[in-house]
């Protein structure tokens, strides 16, 4: 199965994609992650303003299949939500990279994503490894 990876974005071991745009995060789940969930169903957001330390638990997506709990990659302070993936949460498996954005988040440290996430090249032989299993 192929599985897209945008080139302009840094990423997680845990399937979460992150796009610095203007001082903000913008957060979502990979091509790769929504493919394993398949149908989302459902989307549990959290609330605008929250401070959230990298690692924290911010969303869950849930499918038939499972329920994925979703880790934010960077510490700072939630200033977003996607609330159309409230009504229609399919949006993350039809453009997980654009209309199927989780959260923005205003970074505490700006930078702290280029020592910590993976770069598309990195991810991709992550994807490589976990399909080989």
């Amino acid at each position: 199965m192929e599985y897209s990876v945008k080139g302009d974005l840094y990423y997680t071991k845990e399937h979460v994609w992150v796009k610095i745009e203007n001082g903000t995060g913008i957060i979502g789940i990979t091509d790769f992650a929504q493919k394993q969930l398949h149908e989302i169903t459902f989307v549990e957001l959290p609330e605008k303003n929250r401070s959230v330390k990298r690692n924290d638990e911010i969303a869950t997506v849930n499918s038939p299949k499972a329920s994925a709990p979703i880790y934010s990659p960077l510490t700072g302070e939630i200033i977003d939500v996607n609330v159309e993936l409230e009504e229609n949460p399919f949006l993350i498996n039809e453009d997980p990279y654009g209309k199927g954005w989780l959260i923005k988040i205003k970074p505490t440290n700006l930078g702290e994503e280029k020592g910590l996430l993976l770069s598309a090249d990195q991810y991709r032989e992550l994807l490589e490894k976990e399909v080989a299993e």
